[in-house]
């Protein structure tokens, strides 16, 4: 695999556990790296740590475990760009 084309250890998903709780989890992880009792609250820790780890790709889940949103968090990599900026 080409350095350029390695997946990013920084990206994390947000979803809704079984029990009712938002996890905040890290890509490739097995457990959620913390539990929140709101999504807004996971989402902004997620950001936080995407950011501090030097950028990378947040997903969200809906309640209905698919995906809601990707957020790419600076200065990661966006995968889809606006055409604007290729």
């Amino acid at each position: 695999m080409k350095e350029g084309n390695m997946p990013n250890s920084n990206n994390r998903t947000v979803y809704q556990t079984s029990t009712g709780e938002w996890a905040n989890k890290k890509n490739g992880n097995n457990r959620a790296s913390k539990l929140y009792d709101t999504q807004k609250a996971a989402i902004a820790d997620a950001h936080r740590q995407i950011n501090t780890a030097g950028g990378g790709e947040l997903t969200i889940m809906g309640t209905d475990h698919r995906i809601r949103q990707k957020i790419t968090v600076a200065p990661g990599n966006d995968p889809c760009p606006p055409i604007d900026r290729t």
